[in-house]
């Protein structure tokens, strides 16, 4: 007979992805997997503790299908919808919640286990908190071979090795410096000199017209297959996961950080100056000290093979599994 596990899923494209993740990680023959959308009113900005075990914040659409039968797991992606799954448990205790990310410090003993990142320890802790290195997603095999399909005809004609350079940008009111998009760009030329071959560059909204020109220009002369923000052609992201031999990705996303160690490729870090956050540098170093990547800036470790590729959503399906 199925388990029944009932996955909030709201507005954060971020969170989604990663529940998307464990949910693909789950057994099909075990779980009956059911999506229940989150839609928010201006009330869920108040904290936890105000909004208890309530749909208070909760749009009507989205609390008209949260009725009974419930289910027999609830997994919880954010912190707004943690008083969703709270109050779930409160009509129907037998319910285990399951959390990703810390929900703050509101009812975690209603939780059966917490999931947080190893770059979070510095949070309350429970007995019931579970830490992983970096966070889940969606690249699996499957993942890979279908966009390795798709798109590996597109980079036939580049030399090899391809080097895939993922970068992000500005964050909580840290920019994406001059100075950094130019220390980026010189460290993926000294990188490209010693192993040869090309790059397959895209950047995002976030990385600033600035810094995407220093690197475009700084990078002009390696052969290449650019994706540049605004382009209107097919999104070649997952193209360039599959088909790259190693990859250069800046550390402000945790998101690209761990999409690129699914792949169990060498991965370079770029952690740039007065950039990062105390929680995304503490990210990058739990990612290097278990050998999952290595800094962009360490020449010496250009050779870097991972121990492993790394995607948490294996390991918290078999969580839940046991449970």
């Amino acid at each position: 007979m199925h388990k029944t596990i009932w996955a909030l899923l709201d507005d954060r494209r971020g969170s989604v992805s990663q529940a998307k993740g464990v949910l693909q990680a789950l057994n099909p023959d075990e779980f009956e997997i059911v999506e229940k959308k989150i839609e928010y009113t201006k009330w869920a900005a108040l904290p936890n503790w105000v909004r208890g075990r309530s749909l208070l914040g909760i749009k009507a659409e989205s609390i008209a299908n949260l009725k009974a039968p419930y289910p027999d797991f609830v997994l919880s992606i954010s912190r707004r919808t943690a008083p969703v799954a709270r109050y779930i448990k409160s009509k129907f205790p037998q319910s285990k919640l399951i959390q990703l990310m810390h929900p703050g410090n509101a009812g975690l003993d209603d939780f059966t286990a917490i999931i947080v990142p190893e770059h979070d320890r510095n949070k309350k802790r429970t007995p019931n908190m579970h830490y992983i290195v970096g966070c889940p997603h969606q690249v699996t095999e499957s993942y890979l071979n279908t966009a390795k399909a798709e798109w590996e005809k597109n980079f036939a004609d580049l030399p090899r090795p391809l080097t895939a350079v993922i970068v992000g940008g500005a964050i909580k009111k840290r920019p994406f410096t001059a100075e950094n998009a130019l220390a980026l760009a010189q460290a993926i030329k000294k990188l490209k000199q010693q192993l040869g071959g090309s790059i397959l560059l895209t950047t995002s909204r976030r990385t600033g017209e600035q810094a995407q020109k220093i690197i475009v220009e700084e990078l002009q002369n390696i052969p290449q297959y650019a994706y540049l923000w605004g382009d209107t052609r097919p999104n070649p992201y997952s193209g360039f996961l599959a088909c790259a031999d190693n990859i250069v990705v800046t550390g402000d996303s945790v998101s690209m950080c761990c999409e690129a160690s699914g792949t169990g490729k060498p991965i370079y870090i770029f952690e740039g100056k007065n950039w990062l956050t105390p929680k995304h540098k503490r990210f990058v170093a739990s990612m290097i000290e278990n050998k999952c990547a290595a800094p962009l800036d360490d020449t010496a470790l250009f050779d870097f093979i991972p121990q492993k590729g790394k995607n948490a959503a294996t390991e918290i399906a078999e969580l839940i599994s046991s449970l």
